[in-house]
């Protein structure tokens, strides 16, 4: 029986389509690093990528937009120091490759010419958590068209209330191939999916938008009867509560955040505090405080991108190390940090498989992949129960969060009045201020019943975008200040 190497067949796969239709080899690639190195750099790295994506929504019952597109090119960087130079082109070529590493090896010491060795091919180690598919070619047109067909159905026939009805669909086939001044050579197939649905309800002149979704790394077929009922029913829902909801009270108070996704405060508030960029730069808040006390006991916070077909997931990161999973703070001691490929040399650690990169066309940088918090041993209910007044959060929209004060802001779009342990009624308009490292150690009991989102998060950083996951259990923060209409 001959057994198939996953890390091996992707190298096959991105070869097929990033370097034989351009005449290309690997000893091309390795002939370019070394022409970087000619001058003194401490590292360089060669980026291909080829991504087909398509897209399709659906409004009023009518099929409103549908996309296709293919982008492929490579991305050159050399790195002196803190110091990067960088370019790309969408011209996959022997001649760009060779202008481009020209280009960037000028950080380089001038006037150093001298001899290189190749370095040795090195496969670098990898990990398979999700297929390597097409998710596009995984359903026929007619079939998205249905299924998007059917969500719009479901949605309308669940409540009369529910006047409009917008789902989305989209599909992304991503091969990367990345090769590195030190003989690494790496792959991945990254399939990526997803579905979403937003509702608007209406009664009595007043309207109101609920919306879910979700998605992963696997083909369409895991959008289901079962699994698009959830999401129709979870929007409809968070629409019609939205119907009842009263002004939100403001001030200093108890707040209870649900489980899944309002984790992305914790990624806003903590997670990025936590990136290593910020922590070498002492920018953070969290600079120079590995060892110390910066949570409650019983938070530990990982960064895990070695979670099977999570939207977050990589088998390896852009820069070509196998995803990791990172204890960042342990039992509320501060562990490490999020690190790419620079900021760990210069830290004198090691990267931790965070190195990430919206495309080609950007530079690497630490980023997260799935963030979250381990559960407690709390009954959800009884921490619910355990508010005399306050604010029980269980959907968020947008937020934001500065860096070196940790101070943060985040909109609410589901939330209820809780007194004495009762759920009163559905709010409007809270947003949520606080300090990210304040905040953890004002957490006061932690739930059982950690959950990770639907697969919907996308970070963004310094202009660039990724896919990202959340997560934590339900959790009781003391303190927080809430700014509402009432």
């Amino acid at each position: 029986m001959i057994s198939r190497d996953p890390t091996l067949e992707r190298l096959a796969t991105a070869s097929q389509l990033l370097l034989q239709p351009f005449g290309l080899t690997e000893a091309d690639l390795g002939q370019t690093l070394a022409q970087i190195a000619t001058h003194r750099v401490d590292d360089a790295d060669l980026y291909f990528q080829y991504t087909r994506s398509e897209g399709w929504s659906l409004e009023e019952g009518i099929v409103k937009t549908g996309s296709f597109s293919i982008d492929q090119g490579v991305g050159v960087r050399a790195v002196v120091g803190e110091k990067t130079a960088f370019a790309y082109s969408d011209d996959i070529s022997a001649s760009s490759l060779a202008d481009a590493a020209s280009t960037v090896r000028t950080i380089g010491q001038a006037n150093q010419n001298k001899r290189i060795q190749l370095a040795r091919r090195r496969v670098a180690a990898s990990r398979v958590l999700y297929p390597e598919l097409d998710p596009i070619t995984t359903l026929d047109s007619a079939a998205k068209v249905a299924l998007l067909e059917k969500v719009e159905q479901r949605a309308r026939a669940k409540d009369p209330r529910i006047v409009q009805v917008m789902a989305g669909l989209a599909s992304e086939y991503d091969v990367v191939l990345i090769a590195r001044l030190d003989g690494t050579l790496a792959a991945d197939v990254r399939p990526l999916v997803r579905l979403s649905v937003t509702v608007i309800a209406e009664q009595n002149g007043r309207r109101e938008v609920g919306s879910f979704g979700g998605g992963g790394r696997f083909g369409l077929a895991y959008f289901d009867d079962a699994l698009t009922t959830h999401y129709v029913d979870e929007a409809v829902t968070a629409a019609l509560t939205n119907l009842e909801s009263r002004p939100a009270p403001a001030g200093e108070m108890t707040v209870v955040l649900g489980p899944g996704w309002p984790g992305v405060l914790l990624h806003e508030a903590v997670g990025h505090g936590l990136e290593g960029d910020f922590n070498r730069k002492g920018s953070s808040a969290f600079s120079g405080r590995i060892g110390q006390r910066v949570a409650a006991k019983g938070v530990t916070v990982l960064d895990d991108g070695t979670i099977a077909d999570r939207r977050g997931s990589l088998n390896v990161d852009d820069e070509g190390h196998p995803t990791q999973r990172n204890v960042l703070i342990e039992d509320g001691i501060l562990k490490g940090y999020i690190q790419d490929a620079m900021n760990a040399r210069l830290m004198k650690v090691k990267p931790t498989g965070n190195g990430r990169r919206e495309s080609y066309a950007h530079i690497p940088m630490p980023r997260m992949t799935n963030t979250y918090m381990l559960g407690g041993d709390k009954d959800p209910r009884e921490i619910v129960a355990s508010i005399k007044k306050g604010l029980y959060a269980t959907n968020f929209g947008g937020g934001q969060v500065d860096i070196t004060s940790g101070k943060f802001v985040f909109s609410a779009s589901e939330a209820f009045w809780v007194e004495n342990g009762q759920i009163q009624y559905p709010v409007k308009g809270a947003t949520i201020v606080g300090s990210g490292p304040e905040s953890l150690k004002k957490i006061t009991m932690i739930g059982n019943d950690m959950a990770l989102d639907s697969g919907v998060g996308t970070c963004g950083k310094e202009g660039q975008s990724v896919p990202v996951g959340v997560g934590q259990p339900t959790l009781r923060i003391e303190g927080l200040t809430v700014g509402g209409t009432a």
